[in-house]
């Protein structure tokens, strides 16, 4: 089964958000087909946490078409997270950004194990 198309990924999850009254902006469009998707979370308390894709190794992507994601930061400053994104975006310029502002943390990502 082929990998949902991160454009379509990237929408089905900001709407998901909205939905579920938590507010979320796309920062950075990336990559329509193969993009990395990057999520940064607010908790509008001074902290951030920050998740990326998960290593593959993880879990089979390419059978499973599933997107799964990794905690890269949790409760760091949010400048930590800037320079985070700054450097995967060096990196990777067709990387995606979504942005979520919300004190519990909330994401609905599908976390690997």
């Amino acid at each position: 089964m082929p990998r949902l198309r991160s454009d379509f990924f990237v929408s089905a999850q900001i709407r998901r958000l909205d939905v579920e009254g938590v507010p979320a902006v796309l920062r950075r469009r990336g990559a329509a087909e193969a993009g990395a998707i990057f999520v940064k979370v607010d908790r509008l308390d001074g902290t951030a946490d920050l998740y990326g894709p998960a290593p593959q190794a993880l879990f089979d992507a390419e059978t499973s078409g599933e997107r799964r994601f990794a905690q890269l930061l949790s409760g760091a400053e949010p400048l930590s997270v800037e320079e985070r994104l700054a450097k995967e975006a060096r990196f990777d310029d067709d990387l995606w950004i979504i942005e979520i502002d919300d004190r519990a943390g909330r994401h609905f990502l599908d976390l690997a194990e």
